[in-house]
């Protein structure tokens, strides 16, 4: 079944999240028309090649034209205008730039593996359920609720406004009238009449002012309340979200919920402005002693600008924080000279602000506050915001071009940059620019997380551990001294995120199973992990017991396995990976011989074992673990194709493989056999064939155990030995030659 296939029979509260991700930038309909032909291409190495992605990028119009010859046949409109609107988009967009329409598409695939595992997975943890909770999202609907009531109100008020003028107009025009008039008429008894209709038109125009005054006052009132409380929460909340979903947590919508609101509110805002100005224009065609307007319109004015200042400011956001399209899955870790990627948004969307808007991007603007390694940014660092580039049109700029350079220091060279401590040095990446709108002049400045700066890619692993420190340990967005005296974690929370590192990295994230051996790694037996706080040394910077190497360095490493080596074994859960030799031997103890099981190795970093069950002549049952396996030999023979080959010789006894059942019971073909490289060759004999007069020769994985052993052994190295040179040597040696010889 095809990832989309999968993706397709979810629960409609994980679509919901599938949906957020999908826009014009990579639309769903080629998604699902092209779904098996997307999911066989290697979208994440055309993101680091830019021949490979031009040529991706061409298939991938070739692939569109012929549903588009398809569609067409079949005379479906609404399909034929959408496939000519996707194709003119992937010429325009992405023929100057084909690696970024690799990098969405690498970004899309992963997040639906990252959803397929969140949904396979029984227990929500900590973190996700409190960026879940039903209380955010009862105040999410109170806030639309409240903005949509105000917009009204706001409507509402320019009808009494409108009302006010109607009435002073025919004020002034009869009040004018009987000025007119000669002095004799003013005396008469029908103008003295008049005169006290006049007069009681001027206290209702009194009464209305006030009315409209005070019904201005609760706008704003209302809105400095819902800004203040429950909208400043929500974008805080959002901010929250947002850090999380950095360092592999669940994706954070909402942010188009909140232009809506900043946008309708600012809207409001301008409105009551204009109604002050009329109010204004109204006064110094009228006013008389204990008129409201001189008192309180100049209050209410500075009340609005205060609150439009406030509004603009907080309406500045990262919409997504830095990150290097060579590694999308480690944003926040920005390496010198290497172009990076960051995205911002104004959530007031105004067409008059449309390429109006210039924004400057910098680092370590307040160098007081950070290490003594000074940068700058190379590249287009001022652009404008606009309206076209985003597939849902917010107002908004993307800065792709952007390269962080080292400043040489006062002494001439640079900075110590192969210390351990250059990944605990915190940067900031700040913005500004201008707003002049209707009068109103605003300087907006925005800054994105803390960024870790490094010179070489082996400072990656440590990078990417302060980051995900940092965005669990704290939501202070500016926090540059924080590893001064890092806080401890609780290992719960920490745990959580150690299986999103496995979910948005290699499509599958860890069950309680596993993460309960990675808690006793780090901690050791313990009652209850709940509560446990975990210092930032004992993740990453103190070496485990017995070895040399940290918590961290021995993850990440295996993390680096499954990606390169044995990714579709772990998408399809047949690696237990995180089990101790303990939990192993009493896993396997009662299970049928040649039963076995995957585990990562806890003493050789970025390795795999696999251990099975064998019984003894005596009815003892015996274990059998072989070396394990690192990226060297995996690059020379495919895991799959290890455990199908794999022989062990006992003396006495000829090759076979052991290996029958992967834990519990599953036959290790029906597991893996979709994984074999090839099916194996039938033996044959030097004479039937070859290229060339050559026998065609498979490398075979062999173990030699002697029987007088009880322990395991490590294997040898991988050996030569065709199927066809193996017959041979059955028919002319003797199992116990054979043995000798391999020894």
């Amino acid at each position: 079944m095809s990832q989309w296939s999968q993706v397709q029979q979810l629960e409609i509260k994980f679509l919901e999240q599938v949906d957020q991700f999908y826009d014009d930038n990579f639309p769903m309909e080629i998604r699902h028309l092209l779904a098996q032909w997307i999911e066989s291409q290697d979208w994440e190495a055309a993101a680091n090649n830019e021949a490979m992605a031009m040529i991706l990028l061409q298939n991938l119009i070739i692939q569109v034209d012929e549903q588009l010859d398809r569609v067409s046949q079949e005379k479906n409109l609404l399909l034929i205008h959408n496939l000519k609107r996707v194709r003119k988009l992937l010429q325009g967009k992405y023929h100057g730039n084909p690696m970024h329409i690799a990098v969405i598409v690498s970004n899309c695939l992963r997040e639906e593996r990252r959803i397929l595992a969140a949904a396979s997975m029984p227990v929500q943890g900590p973190l996700e359920k409190s960026l879940q909770s039903s209380v955010v999202s009862e105040r999410q609907r109170n806030v639309e609720h409240k903005v949509s009531a105000i917009k009204n109100s706001a409507q509402m008020t320019d009808q009494d406004v409108k009302y006010l003028e109607d009435l002073q107009e025919e004020f002034d025009f009869r009040y004018k009238t009987i000025q007119s008039l000669e002095q004799n008429d003013k005396n008469s008894a029908l103008i003295k009449q008049e005169m006290l209709a006049l007069q009681a038109m001027l206290n209702t125009l009194d009464y209305k002012r006030k009315e409209v005054l005070s019904k201005i006052g609760r706008v704003i009132h209302e809105i400095d309340m819902l800004m203040s409380n429950m909208l400043t929460e929500e974008l805080l909340d959002w901010k929250r979200r947002q850090q999380i979903a950095c360092i592999g947590g669940p994706l954070h919508g909402g942010l188009d919920q909140l232009q809506n609101c900043f946008t309708l509110l600012a809207e409001s805002l301008f409105q009551v402005r204009r109604q002050l100005e009329k109010l204004d224009e109204l006064l110094t065609r009228l006013t008389y002693d204990g008129d409201p307007i001189p008192v309180q319109r100049p209050q209410l004015l500075e009340k609005v600008n205060f609150l439009l200042y406030n509004l603009f400011r907080n309406s500045f956001v990262v919409e997504r924080q830095p990150c290097m399209p060579t590694h999308p899955q480690r944003p926040m870790v920005l390496k010198t000279l290497i172009q990076f990627t960051v995205k911002l948004r104004l959530l007031i969307k105004l067409p008059e602000l449309n390429y109006q808007i210039r924004v400057k991007a910098t680092i370590d603007k307040n160098v007081s506050t950070v290490s003594n390694r000074r940068f700058v940014l190379c590249g287009t660092h001022v652009k404008a915001m606009n309206m076209d580039e985003s597939a849902n049109g917010s107002l908004s700029v993307e800065f792709r071009h952007l390269q962080p350079k080292e400043m040489k220091t006062s002494a001439g060279s640079k900075g110590n940059e192969g210390s351990h401590m250059v990944t605990e040095e915190l940067h900031s990446i700040s913005f500004e620019t201008q707003v002049c709108l209707y009068g109103l002049t605003i300087n907006l400045e925005t800054s994105s997380l803390p960024v870790v700066m490094i010179s070489n890619v082996s400072q990656l692993p440590n990078a990417w551990a302060s980051i995900i420190w940092y965005n669990l340990s704290t939501n202070d967005p500016q926090n540059l001294s924080f590893f001064n005296n890092p806080p401890a974690a609780t290992l719960s929370q920490l745990l959580e995120v150690l299986s999103w590192q496995f979910s948005s990295y290699v499509g599958r994230g860890l069950n309680s199973e596993q993460l309960n051996m990675l808690a006793e790694k780090l901690v050791g037996q313990q009652v209850s992990y709940n509560d446990y706080q975990l210092s930032w040394a004992k993740f990453c910077k103190e070496h485990l017991p017995g070895k040399s190497f940290t918590f961290w360095v021995w993850l990440e490493a295996i993390l680096d396995l499954i990606k390169k080596h044995i990714l579709p074994l772990w998408i399809d859960g047949y690696v237990m990976g995180f089990v101790s030799k303990e939990k192993e031997r009493i896993l396997l103890k009662d299970k049928t011989p040649g039963t076995f099981l995957l585990r990562f190795s806890e003493s050789n970093l970025g390795g795999i074992t696999f251990t099975w069950v064998d019984q003894l002549e005596n009815g003892d049952v015996t274990f059998h673990s072989v070396e394990p396996y690192n990226k060297g030999r995996l690059s020379a023979l495919p895991f799959a194709d290890i455990l199908r080959d794999y022989k062990v010789i006992m003396a006495d006894n000829v090759p076979e493989n052991p290996l029958k059942y992967l834990y519990p019971d599953i036959p290790k073909d029906k597991a893996f056999g979709k994984h074999y490289s090839c099916q194996p060759n039938e033996v044959s004999k030097p004479s039937d064939g070859g290229g060339k007069g050559y026998v065609p020769s498979v490398f075979i994985p062999v173990s030699k155990i002697l029987n007088d052993s009880t322990e395991p052994h490590s294997p040898s190295d991988l050996l030569p030995m065709s199927p066809s040179v193996y017959a041979v040597l059955r028919e002319h040696l003797s199992p116990t030659a054979i043995e000798t010889a391999v020894s």
